[in-house]
């Protein structure tokens, strides 16, 4: 991205964070095999500072809206610190193929990477799985079985909402891996995200207005912009 578009989604700044509107889409950093990716961009984001800032956390590749940048050490030890403590929450938003049977709840489902021959994915295993708990609450439907739902991660396993939710029988809109394959792209936006950054100063709460992909879904589903 171009230093006008990467800082135009700045969503908060002070000396230790920033808050970015990731885009749908975009890996946070090259895998294997390299190719564009959000890192490339921080170059641009330093303002102030003689160093780019780093990732406090990461977002998958198609996961848009609120990611935590550290903009030099302090930053990054406080964040990683809230986050080992379970102390900064999310708020997610997903578009789901179906509602699950509850419209509010928990799912408290372990899971394990697991690697066969082509790729890899989570799977829930009670037995060696990693603690994972997701809430959640339906926010709307649509006419056609879509559903809106909130989801607020407990823990912060890989795919954890994606996996999640398709056990409880409401798969994502567009998730090739847990859900569908479909024309759309995957409809999961980290919605909110709020930070206990300064021990004598209220949480900071970081917003991100959901992307272009999702809107028209989420209008079905009831949400007014």
């Amino acid at each position: 991205m171009t230093p006008q578009e990467i800082q135009s989604r700045v969503l908060f700044k002070d000396r230790l964070i920033l808050v970015i509107n990731k885009p749908a889409g975009l890996p946070v950093h090259a895998g294997p095999g390299g190719g564009p990716n959000l890192e490339d961009s921080f170059r641009h984001l330093c303002f102030e500072h003689p160093r780019p800032p780093a990732l406090a956390h990461r977002l998958d590749r198609d996961t848009s809206g609120c990611l935590i940048l550290g903009r030099h050490h302090k930053g990054l030890r406080r964040m990683g610190k809230l986050f080992q403590q379970g102390k900064v929450g999310k708020v997610y938003w997903a578009v789901c193929t179906a509602a699950p049977e509850q419209d509010s709840g928990t799912v408290s489902l372990p899971l394990r990477k697991m690697t066969p021959t082509g790729g890899w994915r989570m799977v829930v295993d009670p037995k060696e799985g990693q603690e994972s708990i997701t809430d959640y609450r339906v926010m709307g439907r649509s006419r056609d079985g879509l559903a809106w739902i909130e989801c607020y991660p407990r823990t912060g396993r890989t795919h954890q909402i994606r996996v999640h939710m398709a056990a409880i029988g409401a798969p994502l809109l567009g998730d090739p891996l847990y859900g569908q394959a479909d024309r759309r792209a995957m409809h999961l936006h980290s919605r909110s995200v709020t930070i206990p950054l300064y021990a004598e100063k209220p949480p900071i709460t970081v917003d991100a207005p959901p992307p272009s992909h999702m809107v028209q879904a989420l209008r079905a589903c009831g949400w007014q912009d």
